[in-house]
């Protein structure tokens, strides 16, 4: 763990490695208890639209040698018909009313999955990786959103501590599950 750096994504090896953490993560592999105390992904991406993603924007990753242990996807609005699962976000979205302006009008990326992997939590990776994020894009877009499953109250908690704010609510039907919509704004 001496080797841990917060990079962006720069290879089809990277994109391969958060694959392969998302599996681990995926909520279908794990136990009830697990997904309490540790929290959990949602979204299992194809390698195509990934690296897709990736060559548009590139996401931020932390890797222990060369190992990804964690990840932040950046995805564009142009990616939302690409991963159904995140279409009713963006489909959200473009109802939400922010600052007196309809939110779709705002150049933001969508944070679409961030995850840590075992053995690498609490160890300010989340922190460092939103915090590289920011440098990355707080130039080319004004804000950061994504949604977090209700049940997810670790994710809740550690999103919030960065400065995301909970901005609305909203039901998946084809999920069955209520989704926090949290904004994180980088004009200030």
């Amino acid at each position: 763990m001496q080797n841990l750096i917060i990079t962006t994504v720069q290879s089809e090896a990277n994109v391969r490695g958060i694959l392969a953490l998302q599996q681990r993560n995926l909520k279908k592999n794990l136990t009830p208890e697990q997904i309490e105390s540790q929290g959990f992904v949602t979204v299992e991406h194809e390698f195509s639209v990934l690296k897709s993603m990736n060559d548009a924007q590139p996401s931020v990753i932390a890797k222990d040698g060369n190992t990804v242990v964690g990840y932040c996807l950046a995805m564009l609005p142009k990616f939302r018909n690409d991963v159904p699962e995140i279409r009713s976000l963006f489909d959200t979205i473009d109802l939400i009313e922010f600052e007196g302006h309809p939110l779709k009008e705002f150049n933001y990326v969508v944070m679409g999955q961030v995850c840590v992997g075992d053995g690498y939590r609490s160890m300010g990776l989340f922190d460092g990786m939103y915090k590289k994020l920011r440098e990355e894009l707080a130039d080319k877009y004004a804000m950061c959103i994504t949604d977090i499953s209700s049940k997810n109250l670790r994710s809740q908690k550690a999103h919030a501590r960065i400065g995301f704010q909970n901005i609305k609510d909203f039901h998946d039907t084809e999920l069955n599950e209520i989704w926090r919509v949290v904004l994180w704004d980088w004009r200030a």
